[in-house]
Protein backbone atom coordinates (compact mmCIF):
# COMPACT_ATOMS: atom_id res chain seq x y z
CA UNK A 1 0.00 0.00 0.00
CA UNK A 2 3.21 2.27 0.71
CA UNK A 3 4.41 2.00 -2.72
CA UNK A 4 1.35 2.27 -4.27
CA UNK A 5 1.05 5.68 -2.55
CA UNK A 6 4.39 6.79 -3.60
CA UNK A 7 4.11 5.59 -6.81
CA UNK A 8 0.88 7.58 -7.14
CA UNK A 9 1.77 10.63 -5.59
CA UNK A 10 5.15 10.16 -8.21
CA UNK A 11 2.74 10.62 -11.12
CA UNK A 12 0.51 12.86 -9.49
CA UNK A 13 3.68 15.14 -8.87
CA UNK A 14 4.80 14.20 -12.57
CA UNK A 15 1.41 15.45 -13.99
CA UNK A 16 1.52 18.55 -12.04
CA UNK A 17 4.90 19.76 -12.91
CA UNK A 18 3.69 18.86 -17.01
CA UNK A 19 0.68 21.11 -16.06
CA UNK A 20 2.63 23.84 -14.56
CA UNK A 21 5.28 23.55 -17.88
CA UNK A 22 2.19 24.26 -19.51
CA UNK A 23 1.13 26.79 -17.85
CA UNK A 24 4.09 28.57 -17.62
CA UNK A 25 4.72 28.14 -21.71
CA UNK A 26 1.17 29.86 -22.32
CA UNK A 27 2.01 32.52 -20.08
CA UNK A 28 3.76 33.98 -23.20
CA UNK A 29 4.28 37.48 -23.91
CA UNK A 30 4.22 37.78 -27.74
CA UNK A 31 6.31 40.39 -29.65
CA UNK A 32 4.15 41.07 -32.35
CA UNK A 33 0.81 41.80 -31.13
CA UNK A 34 -2.11 43.98 -32.66
CA UNK A 35 -3.22 45.79 -29.51
CA UNK A 36 -6.10 48.25 -30.20
CA UNK A 37 -8.93 50.84 -28.72
CA UNK A 38 -12.11 52.10 -30.59
CA UNK A 39 -12.49 55.69 -29.93
CA UNK A 40 -15.96 55.91 -30.79
CA UNK A 41 -17.52 59.64 -31.39
CA UNK A 42 -20.41 59.08 -32.22
CA UNK A 43 -23.26 60.50 -29.56
CA UNK A 44 -19.77 61.66 -27.59
CA UNK A 45 -19.60 58.22 -26.63
CA UNK A 46 -15.36 58.05 -26.19
CA UNK A 47 -14.54 61.34 -27.08
CA UNK A 48 -15.11 64.24 -27.61
CA UNK A 49 -17.15 64.47 -24.07
CA UNK A 50 -19.26 67.07 -24.74
CA UNK A 51 -19.75 68.68 -28.10
CA UNK A 52 -20.25 72.06 -26.67
CA UNK A 53 -16.24 71.43 -25.15
CA UNK A 54 -13.66 73.67 -26.02
CA UNK A 55 -10.94 72.85 -28.40
CA UNK A 56 -8.37 72.86 -25.82
CA UNK A 57 -10.35 70.93 -23.52
CA UNK A 58 -11.23 68.43 -26.31
CA UNK A 59 -7.02 68.05 -27.54
CA UNK A 60 -6.64 67.71 -23.49
CA UNK A 61 -9.27 64.69 -23.46
CA UNK A 62 -7.87 63.27 -26.46
CA UNK A 63 -4.35 62.76 -25.33
CA UNK A 64 -5.67 61.55 -21.90
CA UNK A 65 -6.89 58.31 -23.86
CA UNK A 66 -3.82 58.26 -25.82
CA UNK A 67 -1.36 58.41 -22.38
CA UNK A 68 -3.75 55.58 -20.77
CA UNK A 69 -3.53 53.83 -23.51
CA UNK A 70 0.23 53.96 -24.27
CA UNK A 71 0.81 53.22 -20.28
CA UNK A 72 -1.03 49.85 -21.30
CA UNK A 73 1.30 49.37 -24.08
CA UNK A 74 -1.39 49.21 -26.60
CA UNK A 75 -0.23 50.33 -30.29
CA UNK A 76 -2.95 51.51 -32.12
CA UNK A 77 -5.95 53.63 -32.29
CA UNK A 78 -9.57 52.64 -34.22
CA UNK A 79 -10.70 56.57 -34.46
CA UNK A 80 -14.06 57.13 -35.55
CA UNK A 81 -13.90 60.19 -38.03
CA UNK A 82 -17.52 59.50 -40.13
CA UNK A 83 -20.88 58.79 -38.09
CA UNK A 84 -23.45 59.98 -40.37
CA UNK A 85 -22.56 61.25 -43.12
CA UNK A 86 -20.67 63.93 -40.90
CA UNK A 87 -16.72 64.47 -40.63
CA UNK A 88 -14.30 65.34 -38.11
CA UNK A 89 -11.98 67.07 -40.85
CA UNK A 90 -12.51 70.05 -43.48
CA UNK A 91 -14.04 67.99 -46.04
CA UNK A 92 -15.38 68.67 -49.79
CA UNK A 93 -17.90 65.64 -49.59
CA UNK A 94 -19.13 66.35 -45.54
CA UNK A 95 -20.06 68.39 -43.04
CA UNK A 96 -18.45 68.99 -39.87
CA UNK A 97 -19.43 66.86 -37.42
CA UNK A 98 -21.73 68.14 -35.06
CA UNK A 99 -20.36 65.72 -31.94
CA UNK A 100 -17.22 67.84 -32.31
CA UNK A 101 -18.75 71.28 -32.57
CA UNK A 102 -22.32 71.15 -31.05
CA UNK A 103 -23.50 72.13 -34.65
CA UNK A 104 -23.58 70.42 -37.94
CA UNK A 105 -21.26 71.95 -40.60
CA UNK A 106 -19.85 74.35 -37.87
CA UNK A 107 -15.46 74.19 -38.01
CA UNK A 108 -13.61 73.96 -34.57
CA UNK A 109 -12.99 77.37 -32.82
CA UNK A 110 -10.12 77.90 -32.80
CA UNK A 111 -10.02 76.50 -36.34
CA UNK A 112 -7.48 73.18 -36.43
CA UNK A 113 -7.61 70.40 -38.78
CA UNK A 114 -8.55 67.88 -36.47
CA UNK A 115 -7.72 64.75 -38.00
CA UNK A 116 -4.42 65.95 -38.81
CA UNK A 117 -3.63 67.16 -35.70
CA UNK A 118 -5.51 63.40 -34.23
CA UNK A 119 -3.17 61.13 -36.50
CA UNK A 120 0.25 63.71 -35.32
CA UNK A 121 -0.02 62.91 -31.98
CA UNK A 122 -1.14 59.29 -32.34
CA UNK A 123 2.03 58.63 -34.74
CA UNK A 124 4.16 60.20 -32.12
CA UNK A 125 3.45 58.06 -29.32
CA UNK A 126 3.97 55.10 -31.36
CA UNK A 127 0.33 54.36 -31.87
CA UNK A 128 -1.09 52.88 -35.50
CA UNK A 129 -4.07 55.51 -36.88
CA UNK A 130 -6.73 53.59 -37.79
CA UNK A 131 -9.54 56.22 -39.51
CA UNK A 132 -13.00 54.44 -38.90
CA UNK A 133 -15.89 55.47 -40.96
CA UNK A 134 -19.71 54.14 -40.85
CA UNK A 135 -19.94 53.99 -45.01
CA UNK A 136 -23.81 53.88 -45.31
CA UNK A 137 -25.64 55.22 -42.11
CA UNK A 138 -26.79 58.80 -42.60
CA UNK A 139 -28.19 60.25 -39.70
CA UNK A 140 -28.81 58.67 -35.86
CA UNK A 141 -32.54 59.82 -35.88
CA UNK A 142 -35.10 61.06 -37.95
CA UNK A 143 -34.61 64.97 -37.04
CA UNK A 144 -33.81 66.79 -39.98
CA UNK A 145 -34.14 69.83 -38.84
CA UNK A 146 -30.50 69.26 -37.41
CA UNK A 147 -28.85 68.91 -40.71
CA UNK A 148 -26.44 70.83 -42.35
CA UNK A 149 -27.47 72.21 -45.71
CA UNK A 150 -24.29 70.45 -46.99
CA UNK A 151 -25.53 66.77 -45.28
CA UNK A 152 -26.12 64.12 -48.54
CA UNK A 153 -30.18 63.79 -47.22
CA UNK A 154 -30.53 67.34 -47.91
CA UNK A 155 -28.86 67.37 -51.24
CA UNK A 156 -29.50 64.21 -52.03
CA UNK A 157 -32.47 62.92 -50.71
CA UNK A 158 -33.10 60.41 -53.12
CA UNK A 159 -29.82 58.57 -52.28
CA UNK A 160 -31.75 58.12 -48.79
CA UNK A 161 -34.02 54.61 -47.00
CA UNK A 162 -35.92 55.57 -43.85
CA UNK A 163 -35.72 52.94 -41.65
CA UNK A 164 -36.54 52.23 -38.28
CA UNK A 165 -36.10 55.96 -37.25
CA UNK A 166 -33.23 56.79 -39.45
CA UNK A 167 -31.51 57.32 -42.80
CA UNK A 168 -29.29 55.19 -44.67
CA UNK A 169 -27.54 55.24 -47.91
CA UNK A 170 -28.81 52.92 -50.78
CA UNK A 171 -26.14 50.89 -50.86
CA UNK A 172 -27.84 50.05 -54.64
CA UNK A 173 -27.05 53.21 -56.27
CA UNK A 174 -24.17 53.09 -58.21
CA UNK A 175 -23.98 56.74 -57.31
CA UNK A 176 -23.52 56.42 -53.82
CA UNK A 177 -20.76 53.76 -54.14
CA UNK A 178 -19.18 56.65 -56.41
CA UNK A 179 -19.93 58.82 -54.02
CA UNK A 180 -18.76 56.84 -50.85
CA UNK A 181 -15.99 55.31 -52.54
CA UNK A 182 -14.62 59.63 -52.73
CA UNK A 183 -15.07 59.71 -49.62
CA UNK A 184 -12.60 57.16 -48.79
CA UNK A 185 -10.57 58.54 -51.15
CA UNK A 186 -10.24 61.90 -49.77
CA UNK A 187 -8.88 60.62 -46.13
CA UNK A 188 -6.42 58.79 -47.81
CA UNK A 189 -5.13 61.02 -50.39
CA UNK A 190 -5.01 64.22 -47.76
CA UNK A 191 -3.91 62.07 -44.12
CA UNK A 192 -1.58 60.02 -43.12
CA UNK A 193 -3.45 57.07 -42.12
CA UNK A 194 -2.18 53.76 -41.40
CA UNK A 195 -5.56 52.06 -42.28
CA UNK A 196 -8.91 52.47 -43.60
CA UNK A 197 -11.44 51.20 -41.05
CA UNK A 198 -15.27 49.95 -41.23
CA UNK A 199 -17.31 48.43 -38.62
CA UNK A 200 -20.41 46.01 -38.83
CA UNK A 201 -22.77 48.60 -40.36
CA UNK A 202 -24.00 47.37 -43.91
CA UNK A 203 -27.33 46.83 -44.70
CA UNK A 204 -29.42 48.09 -41.11
CA UNK A 205 -29.52 45.10 -37.75
CA UNK A 206 -33.32 43.82 -38.72
CA UNK A 207 -36.26 46.00 -36.67
CA UNK A 208 -39.16 43.53 -36.12
CA UNK A 209 -41.83 45.02 -38.08
CA UNK A 210 -39.87 47.24 -40.19
CA UNK A 211 -39.20 47.25 -43.54
CA UNK A 212 -35.51 48.44 -45.65
CA UNK A 213 -37.53 49.57 -48.67
CA UNK A 214 -35.22 49.36 -51.41
CA UNK A 215 -37.99 47.87 -54.25
CA UNK A 216 -37.40 50.51 -56.72
CA UNK A 217 -33.49 49.57 -56.57
CA UNK A 218 -33.90 46.07 -56.64
CA UNK A 219 -36.21 46.26 -59.65
CA UNK A 220 -33.59 48.58 -61.66
CA UNK A 221 -30.90 46.89 -60.62
CA UNK A 222 -31.79 43.31 -59.40
CA UNK A 223 -30.71 41.49 -62.37
CA UNK A 224 -32.72 38.39 -62.26
CA UNK A 225 -30.80 37.68 -58.66
CA UNK A 226 -32.80 37.06 -55.03
CA UNK A 227 -33.20 39.61 -53.03
CA UNK A 228 -30.67 38.88 -49.97
CA UNK A 229 -28.24 37.66 -52.48
CA UNK A 230 -28.41 41.17 -54.11
CA UNK A 231 -28.19 43.12 -51.44
CA UNK A 232 -24.82 40.69 -50.41
CA UNK A 233 -23.15 41.60 -53.83
CA UNK A 234 -24.22 45.53 -53.55
CA UNK A 235 -22.23 45.41 -50.44
CA UNK A 236 -19.25 42.62 -51.73
CA UNK A 237 -19.37 45.20 -55.04
CA UNK A 238 -18.66 48.33 -52.67
CA UNK A 239 -15.67 46.63 -50.57
CA UNK A 240 -14.07 45.57 -53.56
CA UNK A 241 -14.45 49.28 -54.77
CA UNK A 242 -13.40 50.59 -51.82
CA UNK A 243 -9.81 48.21 -51.65
CA UNK A 244 -8.60 48.87 -55.01
CA UNK A 245 -9.01 52.74 -54.83
CA UNK A 246 -7.04 52.49 -51.33
CA UNK A 247 -4.41 50.50 -53.32
CA UNK A 248 -4.17 52.79 -56.23
CA UNK A 249 -3.21 55.80 -54.31
CA UNK A 250 -1.41 54.35 -51.14
CA UNK A 251 -0.67 50.60 -51.69
CA UNK A 252 0.80 50.92 -47.98
CA UNK A 253 -2.25 51.33 -46.31
CA UNK A 254 -4.11 49.09 -44.91
CA UNK A 255 -8.01 48.21 -45.26
CA UNK A 256 -9.68 46.46 -42.18
CA UNK A 257 -13.15 45.77 -41.50
CA UNK A 258 -14.68 44.68 -37.71
CA UNK A 259 -18.35 42.51 -38.74
CA UNK A 260 -20.42 41.42 -36.33
CA UNK A 261 -18.78 38.43 -34.40
CA UNK A 262 -21.62 35.54 -36.69
CA UNK A 263 -21.39 35.18 -39.79
CA UNK A 264 -23.85 32.44 -39.75
CA UNK A 265 -25.81 29.80 -37.30
CA UNK A 266 -24.65 26.27 -38.06
CA UNK A 267 -28.47 25.46 -37.69
CA UNK A 268 -29.21 27.21 -41.30
CA UNK A 269 -25.10 26.35 -43.06
CA UNK A 270 -23.21 23.73 -41.97
CA UNK A 271 -20.06 26.04 -42.86
CA UNK A 272 -21.43 27.84 -39.82
CA UNK A 273 -20.99 28.67 -36.11
CA UNK A 274 -22.13 26.35 -33.17
CA UNK A 275 -24.60 29.44 -31.89
CA UNK A 276 -27.52 30.15 -31.64
CA UNK A 277 -27.42 34.63 -32.38
CA UNK A 278 -30.69 36.28 -33.10
CA UNK A 279 -29.05 38.22 -36.58
CA UNK A 280 -26.14 37.22 -38.43
CA UNK A 281 -24.19 38.73 -41.14
CA UNK A 282 -24.81 37.08 -43.94
CA UNK A 283 -28.88 36.89 -43.06
CA UNK A 284 -29.50 40.12 -41.83
CA UNK A 285 -26.63 42.52 -42.70
CA UNK A 286 -26.06 41.14 -46.10
CA UNK A 287 -22.53 40.97 -45.34
CA UNK A 288 -20.33 38.17 -46.29
CA UNK A 289 -16.56 38.53 -44.98
CA UNK A 290 -15.83 35.44 -46.30
CA UNK A 291 -15.55 36.33 -49.98
CA UNK A 292 -14.26 39.57 -48.38
CA UNK A 293 -11.07 37.51 -47.82
CA UNK A 294 -11.08 35.33 -50.44
CA UNK A 295 -10.74 37.69 -52.84
CA UNK A 296 -7.83 39.27 -50.83
CA UNK A 297 -10.09 42.81 -50.45
CA UNK A 298 -9.22 43.26 -47.29
CA UNK A 299 -6.12 43.33 -45.25
CA UNK A 300 -7.69 42.35 -41.82
CA UNK A 301 -10.70 40.99 -40.29
CA UNK A 302 -11.46 42.01 -37.23
CA UNK A 303 -15.01 39.99 -35.66
CA UNK A 304 -16.65 41.58 -32.63
CA UNK A 305 -16.89 38.79 -30.41
CA UNK A 306 -18.90 40.67 -27.68
CA UNK A 307 -19.50 37.88 -25.60
CA UNK A 308 -18.29 36.07 -22.47
CA UNK A 309 -16.23 33.00 -23.18
CA UNK A 310 -18.35 30.53 -22.64
CA UNK A 311 -21.79 32.17 -23.05
CA UNK A 312 -24.43 29.94 -23.51
CA UNK A 313 -25.74 31.41 -27.50
CA UNK A 314 -22.58 33.00 -28.76
CA UNK A 315 -19.57 31.32 -26.73
CA UNK A 316 -16.50 33.64 -27.32
CA UNK A 317 -14.27 30.41 -27.64
CA UNK A 318 -16.37 28.69 -29.71
CA UNK A 319 -16.89 31.86 -32.28
CA UNK A 320 -12.83 32.48 -32.09
CA UNK A 321 -12.05 28.78 -32.95
CA UNK A 322 -14.29 29.38 -35.77
CA UNK A 323 -12.88 32.90 -37.13
CA UNK A 324 -9.51 30.65 -36.99
CA UNK A 325 -10.50 28.56 -38.75
CA UNK A 326 -12.49 29.92 -41.67
CA UNK A 327 -9.81 33.17 -42.50
CA UNK A 328 -7.41 33.53 -45.17
CA UNK A 329 -5.00 35.58 -46.78
CA UNK A 330 -6.09 38.41 -43.93
CA UNK A 331 -4.39 38.96 -40.51
CA UNK A 332 -7.05 38.30 -37.88
CA UNK A 333 -7.68 40.03 -34.90
CA UNK A 334 -10.47 39.69 -32.26
CA UNK A 335 -12.95 42.91 -31.13
CA UNK A 336 -13.50 42.58 -27.12
CA UNK A 337 -16.11 44.11 -25.34
CA UNK A 338 -14.90 46.48 -22.41
CA UNK A 339 -17.96 48.44 -22.32
CA UNK A 340 -19.60 44.96 -20.63
CA UNK A 341 -17.51 44.53 -17.49
CA UNK A 342 -19.65 44.73 -14.42
CA UNK A 343 -22.61 46.00 -16.74
CA UNK A 344 -24.21 43.06 -18.49
CA UNK A 345 -27.14 41.09 -17.62
CA UNK A 346 -24.34 37.62 -18.04
CA UNK A 347 -22.89 37.85 -14.62
CA UNK A 348 -19.56 36.37 -15.96
CA UNK A 349 -18.73 40.23 -16.94
CA UNK A 350 -18.39 40.62 -13.14
CA UNK A 351 -15.25 39.21 -13.23
CA UNK A 352 -12.20 40.99 -13.64
CA UNK A 353 -11.00 37.92 -15.31
CA UNK A 354 -13.00 37.43 -18.26
CA UNK A 355 -11.16 39.71 -20.62
CA UNK A 356 -7.62 38.75 -19.10
CA UNK A 357 -8.92 35.40 -20.25
CA UNK A 358 -9.84 35.97 -23.17
CA UNK A 359 -6.87 37.75 -24.17
CA UNK A 360 -4.82 34.96 -23.10
CA UNK A 361 -7.38 31.99 -24.83
CA UNK A 362 -6.92 34.52 -27.47
CA UNK A 363 -2.83 34.20 -28.02
CA UNK A 364 -3.59 30.25 -28.41
CA UNK A 365 -4.06 30.60 -32.02
CA UNK A 366 -1.39 30.80 -34.15
CA UNK A 367 -3.15 32.96 -36.94
CA UNK A 368 -4.83 35.57 -34.83
CA UNK A 369 -2.30 38.49 -33.84
CA UNK A 370 -4.38 40.57 -31.17
CA UNK A 371 -7.46 42.22 -29.91
CA UNK A 372 -9.12 45.50 -30.39
CA UNK A 373 -11.44 46.97 -27.48
CA UNK A 374 -14.61 48.57 -27.39
CA UNK A 375 -14.21 51.53 -26.60
CA UNK A 376 -12.13 53.49 -25.05
CA UNK A 377 -13.50 55.02 -22.07
CA UNK A 378 -13.73 51.89 -20.18
CA UNK A 379 -10.46 51.98 -19.22
CA UNK A 380 -10.21 55.56 -18.38
CA UNK A 381 -10.14 55.74 -14.35
CA UNK A 382 -12.45 53.06 -14.87
CA UNK A 383 -12.08 49.31 -14.43
CA UNK A 384 -8.73 49.47 -12.50
CA UNK A 385 -8.85 45.73 -11.25
CA UNK A 386 -8.70 44.76 -15.11
CA UNK A 387 -6.49 47.43 -16.01
CA UNK A 388 -4.13 46.22 -13.08
CA UNK A 389 -4.34 42.49 -14.17
CA UNK A 390 -3.19 43.60 -17.66
CA UNK A 391 -0.46 46.22 -17.06
CA UNK A 392 1.23 43.10 -14.75
CA UNK A 393 0.33 39.97 -17.29
CA UNK A 394 -1.02 40.04 -20.42
CA UNK A 395 0.26 43.39 -21.08
CA UNK A 396 3.01 44.05 -19.24
CA UNK A 397 5.61 44.55 -22.14
CA UNK A 398 5.64 46.19 -25.31
CA UNK A 399 4.20 44.74 -28.47
CA UNK A 400 4.66 45.36 -32.29
CA UNK A 401 1.71 45.12 -34.59
CA UNK A 402 3.18 42.32 -37.25
CA UNK A 403 2.31 43.13 -41.44
CA UNK A 404 -0.10 42.38 -42.62
CA UNK A 405 -0.17 38.88 -45.10
CA UNK A 406 -0.09 40.82 -48.02
CA UNK A 407 2.13 43.06 -46.73
CA UNK A 408 5.24 41.11 -45.86
CA UNK A 409 8.71 41.55 -47.00
CA UNK A 410 12.41 42.23 -46.35
CA UNK A 411 13.26 45.47 -45.18
CA UNK A 412 17.41 46.23 -46.06
CA UNK A 413 17.51 49.82 -44.82
CA UNK A 414 18.93 49.89 -41.12
CA UNK A 415 18.92 52.68 -38.78
CA UNK A 416 22.60 54.49 -38.68
CA UNK A 417 23.09 57.02 -36.09
CA UNK A 418 24.77 60.12 -37.55
CA UNK A 419 24.57 62.44 -34.61
CA UNK A 420 23.24 62.55 -30.77
CA UNK A 421 22.56 65.79 -29.02
CA UNK A 422 21.75 65.44 -25.21
CA UNK A 423 19.47 68.40 -23.61
CA UNK A 424 18.06 68.26 -20.38
CA UNK A 425 15.23 66.19 -21.12
CA UNK A 426 15.86 63.94 -24.29
CA UNK A 427 18.42 62.98 -26.94
CA UNK A 428 17.56 63.71 -30.67
CA UNK A 429 19.39 61.32 -32.88
CA UNK A 430 20.05 62.17 -36.62
CA UNK A 431 19.78 59.06 -38.93
CA UNK A 432 20.90 58.44 -42.35
CA UNK A 433 18.29 58.76 -45.42
CA UNK A 434 16.77 55.88 -46.02
CA UNK A 435 16.31 54.57 -49.87
CA UNK A 436 12.86 53.35 -48.95
CA UNK A 437 10.60 55.60 -46.23
CA UNK A 438 10.13 54.55 -42.76
CA UNK A 439 7.29 55.21 -39.91
CA UNK A 440 8.86 54.12 -36.47
CA UNK A 441 12.22 53.21 -35.29
CA UNK A 442 12.17 50.54 -32.45
CA UNK A 443 14.63 51.53 -29.52
CA UNK A 444 16.05 48.12 -27.72
CA UNK A 445 17.79 48.18 -24.39
CA UNK A 446 19.05 46.22 -21.32
CA UNK A 447 21.02 46.53 -18.55
CA UNK A 448 25.01 45.71 -18.90
CA UNK A 449 25.13 42.11 -17.83
CA UNK A 450 21.89 41.30 -20.61
CA UNK A 451 22.50 40.48 -24.27
CA UNK A 452 19.66 42.30 -26.51
CA UNK A 453 17.36 39.95 -27.69
CA UNK A 454 15.60 41.45 -30.65
CA UNK A 455 12.57 38.83 -30.34
CA UNK A 456 12.20 39.07 -26.08
CA UNK A 457 9.70 42.03 -25.62
CA UNK A 458 10.81 42.98 -22.28
CA UNK A 459 14.26 44.27 -24.02
CA UNK A 460 11.57 46.86 -26.35
CA UNK A 461 11.87 50.69 -24.74
CA UNK A 462 9.38 51.95 -27.16
CA UNK A 463 8.59 53.21 -30.51
CA UNK A 464 9.45 56.85 -32.04
CA UNK A 465 7.76 58.20 -34.85
CA UNK A 466 10.57 59.05 -37.58
CA UNK A 467 10.70 62.99 -37.68
CA UNK A 468 11.28 64.11 -41.64
CA UNK A 469 12.75 67.28 -42.72
CA UNK A 470 13.47 67.12 -46.24
CA UNK A 471 15.91 64.46 -46.33
CA UNK A 472 16.84 64.19 -42.40
CA UNK A 473 15.59 61.77 -40.14
CA UNK A 474 15.66 62.04 -36.71
CA UNK A 475 14.20 60.56 -33.54
CA UNK A 476 13.91 62.25 -29.99
CA UNK A 477 14.36 59.39 -26.94
CA UNK A 478 13.35 60.92 -23.34
CA UNK A 479 16.19 60.72 -21.02
CA UNK A 480 13.67 58.42 -18.57
CA UNK A 481 13.46 55.84 -21.35
CA UNK A 482 17.16 54.69 -21.43
CA UNK A 483 17.46 55.43 -17.25
CA UNK A 484 19.92 52.92 -15.74
CA UNK A 485 20.70 51.23 -19.40
CA UNK A 486 23.52 49.96 -21.29
CA UNK A 487 23.13 48.63 -24.27
CA UNK A 488 21.46 49.32 -27.33
CA UNK A 489 19.64 48.54 -30.59
CA UNK A 490 17.81 50.29 -33.17
CA UNK A 491 15.71 49.09 -36.27
CA UNK A 492 13.32 50.39 -38.57
CA UNK A 493 9.55 49.67 -39.07
CA UNK A 494 8.74 50.56 -42.69
CA UNK A 495 4.70 52.05 -44.29
CA UNK A 496 3.72 48.35 -44.59
CA UNK A 497 4.78 47.23 -41.00
CA UNK A 498 7.57 45.59 -41.83
CA UNK A 499 10.70 45.53 -39.27
CA UNK A 500 14.59 45.48 -40.25
CA UNK A 501 17.27 44.02 -38.74
CA UNK A 502 18.30 45.52 -35.64
CA UNK A 503 21.80 47.64 -35.40
CA UNK A 504 23.70 47.87 -31.56
CA UNK A 505 24.53 51.10 -30.99
CA UNK A 506 26.01 53.35 -28.52
CA UNK A 507 23.86 55.61 -26.39
CA UNK A 508 24.83 58.02 -22.99
CA UNK A 509 24.62 55.39 -19.95
CA UNK A 510 22.18 57.44 -17.50
CA UNK A 511 22.33 56.24 -13.97
CA UNK A 512 19.57 57.26 -11.71
CA UNK A 513 20.99 58.39 -8.67
CA UNK A 514 18.98 56.81 -5.22
CA UNK A 515 19.27 58.22 -1.43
Amino acid sequence: MTHYKTFTFAVLCLLLSISNSFAQSKLTYPKNEFRAVWIATVANIDWPKNNTDSVEKEKSDFIEILESYKKLHYNAVIVQIRSNGDAFYPSELAPWSRNLTGKEGKAPSPYFDTLEWMITEAHNRGFEFHAWLNPFRATSGSNTEILSRKHDLIKHPEWMIKYAGKYYYDPALPEVQNHLTKVVEEVVQKYDVDAIHFDDYFYPYTVEGEKFNDTDSFNTYGNGLELADWRRNNVNIFIEHISKSIKKIKPWVQFGISPFGVWRNKSVDPRGSDTQAGQTNYDDLFADPLVWMENNWIDYILPQLYWSLDHPKASYAKLLKWWSENAKNSAVYIGNSTYKIKSDADKKWDAPTEIPNQIDYTRSFNNVQGNAFFSAKWFLNKNQDVTQLLAENQYKFHAIPAAVPNFKKLVFDVPRVTSIVKNKTELVLSLQSTRHPVRYVILYGTESNVLIDSEDPSHIIDKFYVQKNNNRLSIRIPLTAIENKSNFALSYIDYYGNESKEIITQLPKLVVKTN
